[in-house]
């Protein structure tokens, strides 16, 4: 269980520092991924932010595992689980499909609370 509960928390960081440096990098590709794709006259500074958030939360959950072990990982998912599930609110009120809010976001928002769950067991 301990191989399973810290190979999914890697893939869960690493993924989120890729989702992060994709708006960085390629925002508007990235916010049709989110679910929501970006207006062409849309402040670019938003998917920026996003990008930015992500990309923090992914070194952080990286560094937490490293260097302050499973269960201060579990606690750090536990509190970032907010963010995939407001991510799902945001999908269905801005017009995004319920097949990206719920297939995508609240499915991470699972996942995550899972990890959380292997994390506290190991």
């Amino acid at each position: 269980m301990t191989v399973t509960a810290y190979t999914l928390a890697v893939v869960l960081d690493l993924f989120i520092l890729f989702i992060g440096a994709r708006f960085l990098l390629r925002p508007r590709p990235a916010a049709a991924g989110y679910g929501v794709p970006a207006k062409a006259d849309g402040d670019p500074a938003y998917l920026s932010v996003k990008g930015l958030r992500d990309l923090t939360y992914g070194v952080l959950g990286l560094a937490l595992l490293v260097f302050a072990g499973a269960r201060a990982e579990a606690w750090f998912m536990l509190a970032v689980v907010i963010v995939p599930l407001g991510d799902t609110l945001v999908v269905l009120r801005h017009g995004g499909t319920r097949a990206v809010a719920f297939g995508i976001h609240f499915a991470t928002a699972v996942t995550v609370l899972i990890s959380a769950a292997l994390l506290f067991a190991v």
